[in-house]
């Protein structure tokens, strides 16, 4: 401070010392000084001049500043004030004056800094690194300097940041700091960064920026909070408007359900604070962010669907119906329903259904509606019901139809005590305010929007304009206020209606031509020359003809295509016609009515065109153009065309419908591949466990295998030992009876085998006999018998093989018993007492006879195998005897039919032949009676024929 003090000093000590001198002395000390603290009271100072000599310091000490903050960084406190010193040489939030010029003058200067500053992209990462110290009088004043360098030159720096290695999560890190002066300006930091850069929206996004910014909200309170509220809410619009993958982003984290909480506002609110309709304000916006029109259809529909299903219209609706709610906000909240049920049949059946609190209850539609056509409701308001209402028709052919049902005779409630919406359009339809015509036409041609039932069925309406005087059709009424010259802006109205209802409707034209004052009073409306403002309305009549034209079916003869165009060229000339006509496209209200849905006018005076009309403009000018310039002979053959692309688009549709079948068979088919798919996979892993069993199985068998084989071994080198220890001869005695027993039972199997060798050489020759009958196709009586017979020997044969069997089966079990035996024998305790040498040779003698024992077994073991074997084949042969059999039945069975036939065919020729015997007895007899000879030979010779031919017929009988 001294130092500062005898700088200033000096300074007024004399004109020789300027601030420019100053500032140069201030500038080499902090260039030159060695010691900090020097170093550290010229930043000071010049921080100190930087507001009031704001180019000097910058055009001297900027250079000397950026320094600083490369070479001193381990003092913060020289760095917050060169942070201060460039903040207020850059930023132009500090100046005070009230001057254009000076304004003008400071905001140039300070993107001229700016550009300075950002010259070397380095000095912006210097900054970034400097925000990551945690020292407040570091990180506060680097955020409020890169603040203002995005403020002054966005894009610029904003690439910086981009190109700047973790640049934007840097920035990020301020969200999460506990110091909330440092999270607020930090805020504001990320308003200036996400500023139309949909790339750094998208890693803003990304780096969980809509977790941290709703939980600030909820934390300040949402809509009662302050001023951090409102900075978060423009945050949230800068990183989603126009940025579909942030908006997809942000409703598939499940962040539109936390939306809800801030439309909680009860009925009974003590007040309304102009921040908490700021904050409102900006809440509903954001939703309208969401689902905008301007959005991909598919983004908004889903939207649109999440907030129905979180309950958020629901809370929009009730805000809707509640009292005390400020203008502004009521008037931006039925914008935001209007958009959020747009299109959206989910919603707009949900809003038909919404009543509003009175007694008795009221639809929500009929409220508004009649608000809309109340002339001391604001402006702005009635804009927004027109909207909502349009919404709500849009794409909802269900209830444009219920619209149109409110004005039908039989829907009219006669009691009086309800209002429809229907009787509302048409009180505004007629009133005597031009801006509620206007509202009430518009709506009602949204009801009849790409509807061609309702536009039919809107021709049954019958209007009572007076007592005693029958009623007039809607239709006629229309042209009837049109023709009595009332207030522009009611006459386009209607006409716009009289437009929209005509188009693609040749009925509504016939009606409208049927009124023999309609055409007149168009062509005289085109045909005068009349000021600019009438020039619209002769647009709009000009229009109006030339439906009446395109889409006429020639029902009328007075009024068909030819007749009209005759008339358009006679009365008013057809470049006149065209011309007029294209002065509706030429408006200057035409192109702002056709960018946006939403009818958004400064003042009643701009309320002149509407949205879907501008469209429907745009879609038939040129047709109507080409249609006046065409002759009959080209009418005719667009007729034709118009025939055959009908009939192609029949055939189109027909084979679409084949295509959907074909689709859904395909479908079905899809499945139950699938299910099959899956039965495969699932027999697949029971056929792959039940390998995996068998696996297993034969694992456990080889090893008994293997355990068995070393119990035999062991078994055998046991035996060895009782041989040597010695065997009673009482247990020999006994291996002998069975092994003579053994061969007893061998040779009684040999004999059954030679027995079944001599049954299966019968059976083979019956077999060849069999088929050698079958060859020859002959039927003898003998068939029968074979028959029986071979039936007789599979019985028999399967008796043998039963018997068989059960030796076989007896065997086994001696065989086992013998192994058995011969198992305690070895185990058998040895005679103690005897010699070593009667030991030795009763030894030799044992392992002789049991050594020949064990052969024989072998022997018998290899017989009984043999004899499984030759049992298969005994049954593979009596299979394939009983296939045998069995083709011969069914050839017996043929023959028997054939016979039958045949005999069948025979008593019929008899019954013929006796028939026409008794005709020729009957014709030789009036022949005599005639008086001719009858030869008797030719008789006696056709009686003998006969008498032949009925033997033949009897021995075909016998056999």
């Amino acid at each position: 401070m001294n130092f500062l003090r005898g700088v200033m000093g000096g300074q007024s000590a004399g004109p020789q010392h300027t601030e420019a001198e100053t500032i140069q002395k201030l500038c080499d000390r902090v260039a030159s000084s060695t010691l900090l603290d020097d170093r550290r009271n010229a930043v000071r100072a010049l921080k100190s001049l930087s507001k009031k000599y704001r180019l000097e310091v910058g055009i001297q000490a900027m250079e000397h500043l950026i320094h600083v903050l490369q070479t001193d960084r381990s003092d913060s406190e020289i760095i917050a004030y060169a942070l201060d010193t460039l903040y207020n040489i850059i930023s132009n939030d500090e100046e005070e004056e009230v001057e254009e010029n000076s304004t003008r003058q400071s905001e140039d200067l300070g993107s001229q800094f700016t550009e300075i500053f950002i010259k070397q992209p380095e000095n912006v990462t210097l900054l970034l690194s400097l925000l990551e110290e945690f020292d407040f009088h570091v990180r506060w004043p680097g955020v409020r300097l890169l603040t203002s360098l995005l403020k002054q030159l966005g894009p610029p720096v904003q690439q910086i940041i981009l190109v700047s290695p973790m640049g934007v999560s840097k920035l990020m890190d301020l969200l999460a700091d506990s110091r909330e002066i440092i999270r607020n300006d930090g805020v504001l930091l990320l308003q200036a960064l996400t500023r139309s850069n949909g790339a750094i929206q998208k890693i803003v996004a990304f780096e969980n920026a809509f977790e941290r910014l709703l939980d600030i909200i909820t934390e300040e309170g949402n809509s009662d909070g302050g001023i951090v509220v409102e900075d978060c809410l423009i945050l949230l619009q800068n990183l989603l408007k126009n940025n579909n993958s942030n908006q997809n982003f942000f409703k598939e984290g499940s962040y539109i359900q936390r939306m809800k909480a801030w439309f909680e506002v009860g009925d009974e609110n003590p007040g309304w604070s102009a921040q908490k309709v700021t904050n409102l304000h900006l809440m509903l916006q954001l939703v309208r962010v969401l689902v905008s029109p301007t959005n991909p259809p598919g983004a908004t529909s889903s939207c649109q669907k999440a907030m129905f299903q979180c309950g958020l219209l629901q809370q929009l609706c009730t805000i809707l119906m509640a009292t005390g709610i400020p203008a502004d906000i009521l008037t931006e909240t039925i914008n935001t329903v209007s958009e959020v049920i747009r299109g959206c049949q989910v919603n707009q059946d949900y809003f038909a259904s919404v009543n509003a609190p009175s007694n008795p209850p009221r639809p929500a539609i009929v409220v508004l509606l009649m608000s809309m056509v109340n002339e001391r409701q604001p402006f702005v308001l009635r804009c927004a019901v027109l909207y909502c209402f349009q919404c709500f028709l849009y794409k909802n052919e269900k209830g444009q139809g219920e619209i149109v049902a409110t004005l039908l005779p039989s829907t009219i409630d006669a009691t009086g005590n309800s209002v429809s919406a229907g009787q509302l359009l048409c009180g505004g339809l007629f009133s005597t305010d031009s801006l509620s015509n206007w509202c009430a036409a518009v709506a009602l041609a949204h009801a009849l929007q790409g509807n061609a039932t309702q536009k039919e069925q809107l021709l049954r309406v019958q209007l009572a304009t007076s007592i005693g005087n029958p009623p007039v059709s809607l239709l006629q009424q229309c042209t009837n206020i049109l023709s009595q010259g009332s207030k522009i802006q009611t006459r386009v109205g209607l006409l716009m209606l009289l437009c929209t209802w005509l188009s693609n409707c040749p009925i509504a034209v016939t009606h409208f031509l049927h009124n023999s004052a309609n055409v007149p009073f168009l062509t005289g409306q085109i045909a005068e020359n009349l000021g600019e403002e009438e020039q619209l309305v002769q647009g709009l009549c000009a229009l109006l003809l030339g439906i009446s034209i395109y889409f006429n079916d020639n029902s009328l003869e007075n009024y068909t295509k030819e007749k009209l165009k005759q008339l358009i060229e006679k009365r008013i000339g057809k470049e006149n016609y065209i011309e007029k006509l294209g002065f509706i496209s030429k408006h200057e209200l035409y192109s702002r009515a056709s960018q946006k849905p939403q009818p958004n006018f400064p003042s009643p005076e701009y309320m002149i065109f509407d949205h879907e009309f501008t469209k429907l403009v745009k879609e038939l000018e040129g047709v109507i153009t080409k249609a006046i310039y065409k002759s009959s002979e080209e009418d005719k053959k667009e007729e034709e065309v118009k025939k055959t692309l009908e009939q192609h688009d029949n055939i189109v549709t027909h084979y679409k419908n084949m295509i959907r079948e074909q689709d859904l068979q395909l479908e079905e088919l899809k499945q139950q591949v699938s299910t099959l798919k899956c039965q495969n996979e699932q027999l697949q892993t029971a056929v792959t466990q039940q390998a995996s069993q068998i696996q297993q199985h034969k694992d456990q068998y080889n090893l008994l295998k293997v355990q068995l084989g070393k119990d035999n071994h062991h078994q055998g080198s046991h035996s060895d030992g009782a041989q040597v220890n010695g065997i009673q001869p009482e247990e020999i005695s006994r291996l002998r009876e069975e092994i003579e027993e053994l061969r007893s039972h061998q040779a009684l199997l040999q004999s059954q085998l030679a027995e079944k060798d001599a049954v299966i050489e019968n059976l083979r020759s019956s077999q060849v006999s069999g088929m050698s009958e079958q060859a020859s196709a002959t039927c003898s009586p003998r068939d029968a018998e074979q028959v029986a017979e071979l039936k007789q020997e599979l019985s028999a044969l399967k008796s043998q093989l039963y018997s068989q069997s059960l030796e076989i089966t007896r065997l086994q079990t001696e065989n086992s018993e013998l192994q058995q035996r011969a198992e305690t024998l070895a185990k058998s305790v040895p005679v103690e007492g005897e010699s070593e040498l009667v030991t030795a040779a009763k030894t030799t003698d044992v392992e002789g006879r049991l050594s020949a024992l064990l052969q024989e077994t072998k022997e018998l073991k290899n017989e009984i195998k043999a004899l499984s074997e030759e049992r298969t084949a005994i049954q593979k042969q009596l299979d394939s005897s009983n296939s045998t059999i069995a083709i011969l039945q069914t050839e017996k069975d043929k023959l028997d039919l054939e016979v039958t036939d045949s005999k069948k065919e025979q008593d019929d020729l008899l019954v013929l032949l006796a028939d026409q015997d008794q005709k020729i007895v009957s014709l030789k007899s009036k022949l005599k009676d005639l008086g001719h000879p009858v030869e008797e030979e030719d008789e006696s010779g056709d009686q003998e024929e006969d008498d032949d031919e009925l033997d033949d017929g009897d021995r075909d009988q016998d056999i």
